[in-house]
């Protein structure tokens, strides 16, 4: 090839280069790192002597931002794919009943009764990825019809068996339970103990637990959290099953003809949703030795938030798993961070809906510079 062809192809108006700025710009995660780097530089400036970002503050904001990035990192992936789940938070509660009356109405051993909640919500996930693909309706409302029919299951079948809407006893029937330990116990221990030892973290003074570190372990919900973030992200990021996720939400006609699997993608990844709620479901149930029917109330919207402020767009194809979890992140963070600052709670839905409305109207320019949009 002549210089001259070089020249012209170099120059060729077709091929335009993208500057390092212009990507880093673009980056799903861009919006929820900002955001979390403005969280902590807030709280730092005004709770910093509450108590918040002490050993037992952090582990408080650290375990309600894992219950966030549980529910969020299934919301990711479908959303990515182009679908929304309005059901998770009436899965939430629907599978926390099927747990604790199995367990302790009917008798059941708790790993059956665990296994069974998971079954039935990955049914329920497959239903509902079913009748999206088959029948052409929006996921919307198909979602939005589950989160009524579970909620209505939930309290019916509580209300049925035992005349009230709250079951306990589950700590009771977990006691000593192979499976329970997975999403009720805690990890390292030995380790925490060792951090009080040295004053790194402090001990009780009195009480039952005197000389006991205050902070004894990592929460398996912690440890679910972390898990399903980094299976996520590699399965979004290094798979060609994550290609598939981003190419039935960004197209789904075109990814069909290239041979995607986009029907068999949305119903494993409604299916993936229903598990993520169970997850946080069991652990729950777990940690508060209770099943209560009216548990998970919209925390639906709480993990389709999560997922827009970190960067998933609304229309599919475009989104992150880090940037969820940092979505989720900044939701501990500040729903802690106003009570240590002693602000008036109620202003924390009032932070929900601002940085909605700002994380959109963020995502639809960062659209517009993808698509070449004016």
């Amino acid at each position: 090839m002549s210089e001259a062809t070089t020249n012209t192809a170099d120059k060729d108006e077709r091929i335009k280069e993208i500057s390092r700025f212009r990507k880093a710009m673009i980056r799903p995660e861009l919006g929820s790192i900002c955001g979390v780097i403005l969280v902590f530089v807030f709280f730092l400036l005004v709770a910093r002597d509450s108590g918040m970002f002490s050993a037992e503050g952090v582990m408080n904001w650290g375990l309600v931002s894992a219950q966030f990035a549980i529910i969020a990192v299934g919301a990711c992936l479908l959303m990515i794919a182009g679908e929304f789940d309005l059901s998770v938070g009436s899965m939430i509660g629907f599978s926390g009943i099927i747990i604790a009356l199995m367990s302790v109405t009917y008798g059941f051993p708790m790993w059956i009764a665990i296994l069974t909640a998971f079954a039935v919500a990955l049914f329920v996930g497959y239903i509902n990825g079913y009748l999206v693909i088959k029948t052409g309706l929006p996921s919307f409302i198909v979602t939005l019809a589950f989160l009524y029919i579970l909620r209505g299951l939930t309290i019916f079948a509580a209300i049925a068996t035992t005349n009230k809407t709250i079951i306990g006893g589950v700590r009771d029937a977990a006691e000593g339970d192979w499976l329970a330990s997975l999403f009720g116990g805690k990890i390292f221990y030995g380790f925490f103990v060792w951090l009080a030892d040295i004053g790194v973290i402090g001990k009780f003074v009195a009480g039952n637990r005197a000389g006991e570190p205050v902070i004894d372990g990592i929460p398996m919900l912690i440890v679910w959290a972390i898990a399903l973030i980094i299976f996520a992200h590699i399965l979004l990021t290094r798979t060609q099953f994550g290609n598939w996720i981003y190419a039935s939400g960004g197209n789904a006609q075109a990814a069909s003809y290239s041979g995607v699997p986009v029907n068999r993608v949305k119903i494993l990844m409604f299916m993936f949703t229903a598990f993520c709620a169970t997850v946080f479901a069991t652990c729950q149930v777990m940690e508060f030795g209770s099943a209560a029917a009216d548990r998970g109330l919209l925390k639906e919207f709480e993990a389709i938030i999560s997922v827009v402020i970190g960067g998933a767009l609304l229309t599919g194809g475009y989104g992150s798993v880090i940037g969820a979890a940092l979505g989720a992140l900044i939701f501990g963070v500040v729903q802690q961070g106003l009570f240590f600052a002693n602000v008036e709670s109620s202003l924390f839905r009032v932070f929900l809906g601002a940085i909605l409305l700002l994380a959109v109207i963020l995502n639809t320019y960062i659209r517009r510079i993808i698509t070449g949009e004016r």
